[in-house]
């Protein structure tokens, strides 16, 4: 019996690729580097099963040229694939949805407190050779206990990150497309901007696409409390990377935590330029436990679809 080929665009977790050539006659992306668009429409042509990871962009025109039966998405999201498309040729889309939350969580919260107590500009001078011993006002921060969290979204990750903040003594208040009942019915802001002026930090973890595309403005910034500080462990498109820059630059707001951007892995040259700024690489699940749960998860949709069963994290 013929194996169903697939392809994975990026190497993965070595469990996973194991358990994965046990039934898949599976394509292993070596170089480990992205692959451009006609690379992509080459493998959706040539096999059963693409496999992308959240940095792949699945386009139409890719899905238009598929062969292959279901894009399995190694990530959580999706907005890199065009559902649409991927309907209209009947191809199936699944995600890892769950296995992220604890990880992505205490990102956020590194990013929060990185940010507050000025972590990466205190190692920048470390390893510089430029500190000069200790010193009572040298590089303050700012305490988070007691402070007021404001979360954009209120999903998986940000009822984690919510449950982390206050063991540190922070108040909560979200801002979501309706009110849940899990929270305070006083915690509730009906608009981001409202959000943003009663909030000391600001985590997000809204989805991203064309609705939510730079809901993070100077406007919002301008909003934001002086010395409030922003994170945004989501989706990079949430955040207008110049107003942040400049609203960085100018101190309207303290500082910035930031794990994703608009145009990864590109990095504004502007906020690069920002000693307030801590970046991260995307390590929102970089833990060796994470990365190989989302794996299992996508062998695991994979295998019921080619079972004949529904997958349980199909999206389209």
């Amino acid at each position: 019996m013929t194996r169903p080929r697939i392809l994975l665009t990026r190497r993965w977790p070595q469990a996973v690729e194991e358990r994965l050539a046990v039934r898949y006659a599976v394509t292993r992306n070596n170089a480990d580097a992205p692959l451009d668009s006609a690379a992509l429409i080459a493998a959706i042509r040539d096999h059963d099963a693409l496999c992308p990871t959240v940095t792949d962009r699945i386009t139409g025109e890719v899905v238009a040229a598929a062969g292959a039966r279901i894009i399995a998405n190694y990530g959580a999201g999706f907005e890199h694939i065009d559902l649409a498309a991927a309907r209209a040729t009947g191809v199936a889309v699944t995600n890892t949805p769950d296995v992220l939350t604890d990880a992505t969580a205490n990102i956020a919260m590194t990013l929060i407190l990185m940010a507050t107590r000025r972590a990466s500009e205190g190692e920048r001078e470390l390893r510089a050779g430029e500190w000069t011993g200790w010193r009572p006002t040298h590089l303050l921060g700012t305490s988070v206990s007691g402070k007021t969290l404001g979360l954009i979204g209120y999903g998986r990750i940000a009822r984690a990150t919510a449950d982390r903040s206050r063991a540190f003594g922070m108040r909560v208040i979200y801002h979501s497309r309706s009110q849940v009942d899990d929270m305070p019915a006083d915690s509730y802001r009906a608009s981001p901007g409202a959000l943003a002026a009663d909030a000391d930090i600001v985590s997000l973890h809204a989805p991203g696409g064309q609705a939510t595309r730079h809901m993070v403005d100077a406007a919002f910034l301008n909003a934001m409390r002086p010395g409030a500080v922003l994170v945004n462990t989501a989706r990079g498109t949430l955040v207008d990377e110049a107003a942040l820059a400049a609203a960085l630059t100018a101190g309207t707001i303290a500082a910035a935590g930031l794990d994703v951007y608009a145009d990864e892995p590109a990095v504004a040259p502007a906020l690069l330029a920002c000693p307030n700024a801590v970046l991260l690489p995307h390590l929102g699940s970089a833990t060796r436990e994470t990365r190989t749960a989302m794996g299992m998860r996508v062998a695991d949709n994979l295998d019921a679809f080619f079972d004949g069963r529904e997958p349980r994290d199909r999206v389209a």
